[in-house]
């Protein structure tokens, strides 16, 4: 990708405005909205309900905060998450500017390194990650995420997707 000047460009700026969107919104959801407790049984869930019950699903923007990995897990390993997330950022933007040569790849890794570097980002400035997004879908409570998270989960699916795809062939 290095020596490629369009394909540097394309994941400067797709990195950039990705990120903006997911500090901005983390920091309108600190800002704005009072952290969500777990004795709100109703919509919208102590947030700003966006739809209700739309063929069974609910979307609320709420406040959570969540010292963890995905879904809070090694919420006590703080540390050590931090320092692995900047390595697995160190090694993926290592390997999309000087090793990928697969230009399929571009997008779904600029996504998965957008949204770790988000997460870092917040870690730094708020000594966890903001989580907002809250689905409730046939009564189930879907875990709370943000941007950043989406970014990493379409980059993850998008790889398997290339992945499944390319075996076929």
């Amino acid at each position: 990708m290095f020596h490629n000047k369009k394909r540097l460009i394309k994941f400067f700026v797709i990195l950039f405005l990705l990120l903006f969107l997911d500090i901005i919104s983390k920091y309108l959801v600190y800002k704005n909205i009072p952290v969500m407790g777990w004795n709100y049984p109703f919509y919208p869930y102590g947030g700003i309900g966006i739809f209700k019950n739309i063929l069974g699903i609910s979307f609320s923007i709420v406040h959570v905060q969540n010292t963890g990995a995905a879904w809070g897990v090694f919420s006590n390993y703080t540390t050590l998450l931090f320092f692995l997330r900047i390595l697995i950022v160190i090694f993926l933007i290592i390997y999309l500017l000087f090793f990928n040569k697969d230009k399929k790849k571009d997008i779904p890794l600029t996504l998965i390194t957008t949204g770790a570097i988000g997460n870092i980002i917040d870690f730094i400035a708020y000594k966890k990650v903001i989580d907002m997004f809250y689905f409730k879908i046939f009564k189930f409570s879907y875990p709370v995420f943000n941007l950043a998270d989406a970014m990493i989960s379409i980059g993850i699916v998008y790889l398997i997707l290339i992945y499944i795809f390319q075996k076929k062939k």
